[in-house]
């Protein structure tokens, strides 16, 4: 039988402390999500083996600090990357700003071959937070009902404004206000560098994830940099030992 080909793939996720690289590596790999907030220091991997059509790849996932005091190891890590990931936090903009230092820094530290066409992916993640929302209505089961009724009739939207909800619910678009960012906002973004490929996650409940590590992994593989790995289905033992043999046997 002929041996089977796996491809080393080299992924670097990069973005702000907090924004869930850890969750997202985690969910994706082991199918596991944990509440407690553990910054990453320096960096740490994981391993997945995927397969598409007949060739087996093991995707290395590198999940980088996003502290700046860490950002001068991103030569040793970055180099060899064969596709970059960048993650904010759909609910925090500065994290959604960073997202194009993040990009420049990669391209300088990584220095890619082709970093015009280098391949990307942006997650928006955090979906499931509501920006604080799910603590007002907590609140608000606690009070009097009466009281309640009195606080959603001040603060109910107007008939326009829910016609507009409804018809951003159409376009498919998120239903954002405040500090947070829109889809609108991020899917531009991405189309100015070149149509990044852009998902919207939950690490926490798993939302996209899967989707959004395949097109990882596919995007990875274009970049035409694998690292080939020959993994023979059998092993001569007698041609190992005599190849042993020919050595120093002091």
């Amino acid at each position: 039988m002929p041996s089977r080909r796996r491809a080393l793939l080299k992924v670097i996720i990069l973005g702000d402390s907090g924004v869930g690289k850890t969750s997202l590596m985690n969910q994706y790999v082991n199918k596991k999500f944990s509440n407690q907030y553990k910054a990453t220091i320096g960096a740490d991997f994981l391993t997945k083996e995927v397969q598409f059509e007949d060739r087996l790849f093991t995707l290395q996932i590198w999940d980088t600090a996003g502290q700046e005091r860490f950002q001068s190891l991103g030569v040793a890590f970055y180099r060899g990357a064969d596709c970059c990931v960048l993650v904010y936090d759909v609910n925090v903009m500065k994290s959604f700003d960073n997202l194009n230092n993040w990009r420049e820094e990669f391209l300088i530290q990584a220095s890619p071959s082709d970093p015009e066409n280098f391949p990307f992916v942006v997650i928006g993640n955090k979906i499931d937070v509501d920006g604080g929302n799910s603590r007002v209505v907590i609140l608000f089961l606690s009070l009097p009902f009466f009281f309640v009724l009195w606080l959603f009739s001040c603060f109910l939207p107007s008939p326009a404004a829910l016609g507009l909800s409804a018809e951003r619910k159409n376009m498919g678009l998120r239903d954002r206000s405040g500090g947070e960012v829109s889809e609108k906002k991020a899917r531009a973004w991405c189309a100015s560098k070149g149509n990044i490929p852009y998902f919207e996650t939950s690490a926490k409940e798993g939302t996209n994830v899967e989707e959004a590590f395949q097109v990882i992994a596919k995007n990875a593989l274009k970049s035409g940099e694998e690292e080939e790995i020959y993994l023979p289905d059998t092993i001569d033992v007698g041609s190992s030992s005599q190849q042993r043999s020919t050595g120093c046997e002091c």
